[in-house]
C-alpha cells in the first residue's frame, strides 16, 4: 500500500554530525537575492547536501541546472558541521507554509541548532550597496557595530515571515539580513552585499568576486525563476519596508 504524501518532512539523503549549525536560508523573494546569495555560499564553503525538503504543499515541479536535475528544496552542512544552508528556488503558495515552517524549526531543533538567518530582497528600484537587518533589540544594536542597519518598520511575508514568528516562541534566534534588489531580475550585487555583511558579522572570509563579475551567467541561470517570482510575487513572499 502506497503512503500518503508527508504533510511537511526534512528528508536526510546523508547522514552527518552537526554541531549545534547556525543555519543560512534563502527562499525565492525580490532580485533572488536568497537563493543566489546561498548557493554561493554553497559552493564557496563546498557544501555537501544532506536532504530535501519532502511535502504535498510543494508544487510538483524540479529544477535542472546545466542540464543536471536537483530538488528545488535542499539542505546543506559544511565539513565541519557548523553551517547549514537552505535553498529553495520555487516559489511557495501561502497553504501549508506553517506545515514547512515547523518542518524547517523541528529539524534544527533536532539538530541543535540556536540560530536561523534568512537572506532575502526587498523589490527596489536600485541596490545601494546597504545591508539591513529585522531582529530582536539587543541583536539589532549588535549589528549596527558592523554597519548592518535597523529597519525602522515594515512587513516579511510568506515561509521567511513564518519562520521569523515561530522563532520568537521557540529556544532558536531567527533574523533577517536584507538588501534592496531588483524587482524584476536576477541581482547578484544586492546578494554579494547580504555575504559581505556575513563576512563582518560573523567573521567569515567569503569571496563575493564571482557574484560581482559573473552577472550575465547568473542572469541566464536564474532568470526564468526570477520572472516566475514576478509573476506570483502578489500571493507569495516579500518584504515591504
Amino acid at each position: 500500500m502506497q503512503k500518503e504524501f508527508p504533510e511537511a518532512e526534512v528528508f536526510e539523503t546523508k547522514k552527518v554530525k552537526l554541531k549545534n549549525p547556525i543555519i543560512f536560508a534563502g527562499f525565492v523573494g525580490a532580485g533572488l537575492v536568497g537563493p543566489v546569495a546561498i548557493n554561493h555560499i554553497i559552493e564557496k564553503l563546498k557544501m555537501e547536501q544532506i536532504g530535501v525538503m519532502r511535502s504535498k504543499y510543494l508544487p510538483p515541479s524540479t529544477v535542472f541546472m546545466r542540464g543536471r536535475l536537483r530538488h528545488p528544496f535542499r539542505f546543506y552542512a559544511n565539513q565541519d558541521g557548523t553551517i547549514c544552508a537552505i535553498i529553495c528556488e520555487i516559489t511557495l503558495k501561502m497553504e501549508g507554509l506553517y506545515c514547512l515552517v515547523s518542518s524547517i524549526l523541528d529539524w534544527a531543533a533536532e539538530k541543535g541548532s540556536k540560530e536561523i538567518v534568512i537572506l532575502d530582497g526587498v523589490a527596489s528600484i536600485e541596490h545601494d550597496d546597504k545591508a539591513y537587518c529585522a531582529a530582536e533589540e539587543d541583536l539589532v544594536r549588535t549589528m549596527a557595530d558592523k554597519d548592518i542597519s535597523m529597519i525602522p518598520q515594515g512587513f516579511i511575508t510568506g515561509i521567511p515571515g513564518g519562520i521569523l514568528n515561530e522563532c520568537l516562541v521557540r529556544e532558536i534566534q531567527g533574523l533577517t539580513l536584507l538588501a534592496k534588489a531588483n524587482k524584476a531580475a536576477p541581482d547578484s550585487a544586492a546578494a554579494a552585499t547580504l555575504i559581505e555583511a556575513l563576512n563582518r558579522f560573523y567573521e567569515m572570509d567569503i569571496d563575493t568576486t564571482e557574484l560581482k563579475e559573473n552577472k550575465e551567467r547568473i542572469n541566464s541561470e536564474f532568470g526564468e525563476l526570477s520572472q516566475k517570482y514576478v509573476e506570483h510575487r502578489a500571493e507569495t513572499s516579500g518584504m515591504y519596508m
